[in-house]
């Protein structure tokens, strides 16, 4: 089956597609912030540039966009069109999460992954944050 938009329609939609400032992003750290934590946001110089960094809890959180991060989920599957390059794309994106995992891991850091498809809805991410909650008070002050 071929695309339904022109290659530069297509090229354009994609263009508008941001890593910073997502909506799933933006609504845990209201959550973290209305929890009375602080953070800062995209810190460049660790490795994968976090999207929030807890430096008083040493803590680093991605929220991981299901398909783009390719998460086994109805969200993370894979366009049926070709299907060659987003299979390298997203197995590509996937090594360069395990590498910087590994990397924060090594410098100190305790990481947590936030699924788009864990906070989709209002029940599951009243549960998924409160579990963020009880992850960051456990092992810190």
């Amino acid at each position: 089956m071929s695309d339904i938009f022109s290659t530069g329609k297509r090229s354009s939609i994609m263009a508008n597609i941001h890593g910073c400032n997502t909506k799933p992003e933006v609504l845990v750290r209201k959550f973290l912030f209305s929890n009375g934590f602080r953070y800062r946001i995209n810190v460049k110089k660790l490795p994968g540039k976090p999207d929030i960094v807890l430096t008083k809890y040493r803590t680093v959180i991605f929220v991981n966009g299901c398909f783009w991060h390719g998460h086994m989920c109805k969200r993370g599957h894979l366009p049926s069109s070709n299907m060659v390059f987003w299979k390298e794309k997203i197995s590509r994106n996937k090594l360069r999460d395990d590498k910087n995992q590994d990397l924060l891991i090594k410098l100190g850091w305790k990481v947590v992954i936030i699924w788009q498809c864990e906070i989709s809805n209002v029940e599951k991410r009243k549960m998924r944050l409160e579990n963020l909650l009880i992850e960051l008070k456990s092992d810190n002050p």
